[in-house]
């Protein structure tokens, strides 16, 4: 049995928490209440992180994963995959500038730039879990 087996779940866990979280965090400020949008934008973050790892660990000990359908699902998932990768080579240091400005307290810069890694940190995270459901084998 291959180690690797459990962790392409626990992956599209973490991502889908982590949208959780995004949008949890994006009510809290919304309401007003910023303690608990911080607590929520460091457990997206967190999670985020622990994502990362286990993708890593993941990719070392198993290799990429083929897609195995043909058709228009399959060009769906080769979008998906495609945009979630771009969008996700970005994020890190989109969301490490914005929290960054949040921890220094230099909100109108945060403000600025949560706006644009908000959605895109939303869009990557679900693409993740979707990606990893595209991969299953009952599509």
């Amino acid at each position: 049995m291959n180690t690797a087996t459990f962790l392409p779940a626990l992956n599209a866990t973490l991502n889908g928490m982590a949208a959780l979280f995004l949008l949890l965090g994006y009510v809290m400020i919304r309401r007003g209440d910023r303690k608990r949008h911080r607590v929520c934008m460091v457990a997206a973050t967190a999670l985020s992180g622990l994502f990362l790892v286990s993708y890593l660990v993941k990719t070392a000990l198993h290799g990429t994963t083929l897609y195995g359908g043909t058709g228009w699902l399959r060009t769906v998932y080769l979008f998906t995959l495609g945009t979630h990768l771009v969008l996700a080579m970005f994020l890190p240091l989109l969301a490490g500038f914005t929290l960054f400005h949040a921890f220094r307290g230099t909100f109108r810069k945060h403000r600025r730039i949560a706006r644009i890694a908000f959605p895109i940190w939303m869009y990557v995270s679900i693409t993740g879990v979707a990606v990893f459901f595209l991969l299953r084998p009952w599509y």
